[in-house]
């Protein structure tokens, strides 16, 4: 799909991958984009940046952790807008935990990353469907096909974020649905600063603008894999080649001693 004059919706578009998604979407000629953020005071500027390059945009508050909110967004979009022709489910934070961290921080996980989607595929399959198409790009991360070292929460909520998005691509594929799923390693973002990991230290941070022109590549290829780190998928081919050896490759990454940082909530959704 090309993103020439479909309208697009984007959540955590406040700052990072979501922001940088919105402005690439409108520099390739969107007919209309929908900013949405828990931070909506933040989305005033990328909407007057689009609406100066020329392209029609809404902005509104959203938690995605919250499906009447989900449900609000895509109402609204669509009554403005007609059709909806991408959604971006993107937003996502960082709470590291492991198997000793509280049901809490393991829900708001599981909230964020993982029944997000499933409340937009809720809201906006059935429009989808209904106007013979579309396209969901889901942000997962490259922790979703390997693991995250630090944080137990992170890795397994990414891991149910792409086996959803597989589930939908086989469920919609042939009704006109594309799906692709957004699985980074390091980007530099709010999210990052200040964090270290054993990928970033091997290989590197790509700018949040690097990863928004690979998602229109991979849309306009209808990939469902978008890896930034192209490396990513040679990870993949040998977890899933020998996994013993690469649980063991791991196990030298990992210090047994270290655990993970135990943050307490905030009331906001960071871009990926």
């Amino acid at each position: 799909m090309q993103v020439n004059e479909r309208s697009v919706v984007v959540t955590g578009a406040a700052s990072g991958i979501g922001k940088a998604m919105a402005l690439r979407f409108a520099r390739e000629g969107a007919r209309a984009i929908v900013l949405a953020d828990q931070q909506a005071e933040k989305l005033d500027p990328i909407a007057a940046a689009i609406s100066h390059i020329g392209v029609e945009c809404l902005a509104l508050a959203c938690d995605v952790a919250h499906e009447s909110d989900i449900q609000s967004l895509v109402a609204q979009a669509h009554a403005r807008f007609g059709a909806i022709d991408v959604f971006c489910s993107n937003a996502g934070i960082v709470r590291e935990g492991d198997e000793q961290s509280s049901d809490e921080l393991w829900h708001m996980n599981m909230q964020i990353h993982v029944m997000a989607h499933v409340y937009a595929a809720r809201a906006v399959v059935p429009i989808m469907l209904k106007q013979g198409g579309g396209y969901l790009v889901q942000t997962a991360s490259a922790a979703g096909l390997l693991t995250s070292l630090n944080s137990a929460t992170y890795a397994v909520s990414k891991h149910a974020a792409i086996a959803f998005a597989e589930w939908l691509a086989i469920r919609y594929g042939d009704q006109g649905i594309k799906v692709s799923v957004l699985c980074p390693q390091g980007v530099k973002t709010a999210m990052t600063a200040g964090r270290e990991s054993a990928a970033i230290a091997v290989d590197g941070m790509l700018e949040a603008d690097e990863v928004a022109a690979c998602v229109v590549e991979a849309m306009a290829a209808e990939r469902f894999l978008i890896l930034p780190h192209p490396k990513v998928l040679d990870y993949f081919q040998r977890k899933a080649s020998d996994y013993d050896r690469w649980l063991s490759g791991m196990r030298r990454f990992a210090s047994p001693t270290a655990s993970p940082k135990q943050e307490p909530y905030k009331p906001s959704q960071a871009t990926e």
